[in-house]
């Protein structure tokens, strides 16, 4: 679906912002003991050659940004009205630390785009659909997920769904980054396994955000997970920082994975794991 020029603009401002302390995340992620290499896969043809003895450790992986959210709509009208506000403040021109954006979820937008992602997914082999799908515990991408991978919920009752804390936004000051207790996403998303969920949000903080290290370091801890995952085929439904920070930051990664996720878009990538002896 078409970005307006404002959600454009603001996709550059924050693809620009984002980038601060890539670099020495990136040179921290070098020393640790699990490396992760990422291919962006177009089509058979740009499958990277892959040695039989790494086989075991590769996975196909769905990445997906959740589609437009309340949050990103107040965003793109402040913008078009030519509001400006400081990133990260308590500004009352910042529509980000507005009351009404707690756990923002999808706008009818975004449920359109997670919606759009069901024909992408019908095109992929039956060998190839998601065996394992993993979502952030904020509303808008537990919504992305479960209407972008429905037709999987009603037809393979046998593929786990299940959410994450380590997969959700880079957090802190904005409220729209702060989730609802878990009790609550359960009551809402059924058919979401949330037992590695605890009830209250205790990462986000109201006086600073998560640096870009600590960010880092939960994508790491995810992949660590993921990595010892049986599934060969996977579909994560996350955000934008998260996906920025997961390819520029935490995984060596191709150049064409590491630009800025729009809403609602989905990339196809091949990761290889590879634990140091």
């Amino acid at each position: 679906m078409a970005n307006s020029k404002a959600t454009l603009e603001l996709a550059r401002k924050d693809e620009i912002e984002h980038k601060h302390g890539m670099s020495e995340l990136f040179e921290e992620m070098q020393t640790r003991p699990l490396q992760i290499k990422a291919y962006k896969l177009d089509s058979v043809d740009s499958v990277p050659s892959i040695s039989n003895n790494d086989m075991h450790n590769v996975k196909v992986i769905y990445f997906l940004r959740h589609g437009q959210g309340f949050h990103n709509l107040l965003a793109d009208l402040s913008r078009a009205q030519g509001i400006e506000w400081k990133q990260f403040s308590q500004s009352p021109l910042n529509p980000y630390v507005m009351p009404e954006t707690l756990d923002a979820p999808l706008t009818q937008k975004g449920r359109d785009q997670a919606r759009s992602i069901q024909s992408i997914v019908r095109e992929f082999p039956k060998e190839e659909q998601p065996e394992l799908v993993v979502l952030s515990p904020n509303c808008r991408a537990l919504q992305t997920g479960v209407l972008a991978f429905e037709k999987i919920l009603e037809t393979n009752r046998n593929v786990p769904f299940i959410s994450h804390e380590m997969v959700r936004e880079e957090t802190g000051v904005h409220i729209c980054d702060k989730r609802r207790p878990k009790s609550q996403q359960e009551k809402e998303f059924p058919m979401v396994d949330f037992s590695l969920i605890q009830e209250e949000d205790v990462i986000f903080r109201s006086d600073r955000r998560e640096s870009k290290m600590e960010v880092g370091d939960r994508i790491y801890k995810f992949m660590e997970w993921l990595s010892k995952r049986p599934e060969k085929y996977v579909a994560i439904a996350s955000h934008s920082g998260w996906l920025m920070t997961l390819f520029n930051g935490v995984v060596d990664s191709d150049e064409s994975l590491k630009s800025w996720f729009q809403t609602g878009e989905m990339r196809r990538s091949k990761l290889v794991f590879n634990w140091k002896s």
